[in-house]
């Protein structure tokens, strides 16, 4: 497999000129459409350069504070690229440097790059009514009262169902669903919101009922491969991606890595490939991907998603009293950290237990990526502080554009 160029310096990309148009139905119902450009503006009138070293700087102080390793950082708008690699992407057994091309165990981004955008496809076609019972598609799941239980309540941790499957010796993605199946409900649906990755497992499953596909296979026909998103896959050994471009995460029992396999104890036994964790991907592509969903579901001229699938993603779907999630994504609860102090309701995100996360906003037409691996060697880096740092960065480094403080 021929991969892209892999440098480690600051990149300003001048991307392809295309039509842009989107149809966003947020919560204050704002409708736009965005005029085609003939070339890209230059960096200077995009971002300010002292708000750019400042990112550099809360980066750089991460790494030497011993928080992560180092990472990668792209943020884009109106078609300016300012992207960077920071660090290392492993210190253990050895040192290597960090760059744009390192691919990064992806976490519960895999929600909102695999799981979230595959279910609203099946959706778009007519193929699962998020406001069924989950019940009606996985008939197994109609145990200990979840017969009502809507794949909307499930998109939106709103379910019911506790965070996580837990231990034990068990192994197996058919076992992983029936232990899901098996679960009983904490709290009613629609009056909690639980963050769960039991509620991601049973999505995952979902794409692959009601597809006849493999939640990998699907999402390569029907996302990755469109999205020329070359350097995301589950299994990535087995895709073809070469290892020594994987950002390795924790140390192992033995002395050894993660490496090329994904961290997450529960996607591991499930053999690699699930709906709340698995995926590997590079900042550029994730930052595709964020092309496409500004685009209202196009790039380049091939289209993957209407724009009204994209809009239903990304409005909100959780009742007034509960914390704002879209089908899949975050817009305001206590997972919103990436979202900076700036950046409006209507923005949208995610983020992921390995070190990454993404936060786009419609409105201003930017998108803030930061891909590392804090928990290399050990558990012990902690980023959360950084995330919310660079979103505000982010937001502040907007030429033409001033947001209020939300909190």
């Amino acid at each position: 497999m021929t991969h892209r160029s892999d440098p480690s310096q600051p990149a300003i990309r001048r991307l392809p000129a295309i039509a842009r148009w989107a149809v966003w139905v947020l919560v204050v119902g704002v409708m736009g459409c965005r005029a085609p450009q003939s070339s890209p503006p230059a960096l200077s009138s995009v971002f300010r350069s002292e708000k750019l070293a400042s990112i550099d700087g809360a980066i750089s102080q991460s790494i030497a504070s011993n928080r992560c390793p180092g990472g990668v950082f792209w943020l884009e708008r109106n078609g300016v690229v300012y992207s960077k690699a920071y660090g290392h992407r492993s210190v253990d057994p050895s040192p290597e440097p960090a760059s744009l091309g390192t691919i990064y165990d992806a976490a519960s981004l895999t929600k909102v790059l695999a799981t979230a955008p595959a279910v609203a496809l099946l959706i778009e076609k007519g193929l699962v009514d998020p406001e069924k019972p989950l019940a009606q598609y996985l008939p197994a799941f109609a145990t200990h009262g979840k017969e009502a239980i809507t794949v909307r309540q499930v998109l939106t941790h709103t379910s019911g169902l506790r965070p996580g499957l837990g231990g034990g010796s068990w192994s197996g993605s058919d076992k992983a669903l029936e232990l899901a199946c098996d679960e009983k409900p904490t709290h009613l649906p629609d009056t909690r919101f639980v963050y769960s990755d039991i509620n991601f497992i049973l999505l995952g499953k979902l794409v692959e009922k009601v597809s006849g596909q493999t939640l990998d296979a699907f999402c390569e026909a029907h996302l990755y491969r469109p999205l020329k998103m070359r350097d995301t896959a589950y299994r990535p050994l087995l895709h073809g991606l070469a290892v020594d471009r994987i950002a390795p995460t924790e140390r192992r029992a033995d002395g050894s890595c993660f490496r090329g396999e994904v961290h997450d104890p529960t996607a591991r036994k499930m053999g690699g490939v699930a709906g709340h964790a698995g995926l590997f991907t590079t900042a550029s592509d994730v930052a595709r991907f964020c092309r496409m969903m500004d685009a209202g579901g196009v790039l380049e001229g091939v289209r993957v998603m209407r724009p009204e699938t994209v809009a239903r993603m990304i409005s909100v779907q959780t009742p007034p009293n509960l914390p704002k999630r879209g089908l899949g994504w975050d817009i305001d609860s206590p997972y919103a950290g990436p979202r900076g102090s700036l950046f409006p309701v209507g923005s949208f995100g995610h983020s992921g237990w390995t070190g990454t996360s993404l936060w786009q906003d419609p409105g201003s037409h930017t998108w803030v990526i930061f891909l590392s691996n804090r928990n290399h060697p050990t558990e012990e880096g902690n980023i959360l502080a950084l995330r919310r740092q660079l979103g505000t960065l982010a937001a502040e480094s907007l030429v033409g554009v001033e947001f209020g403080m939300l909190r």
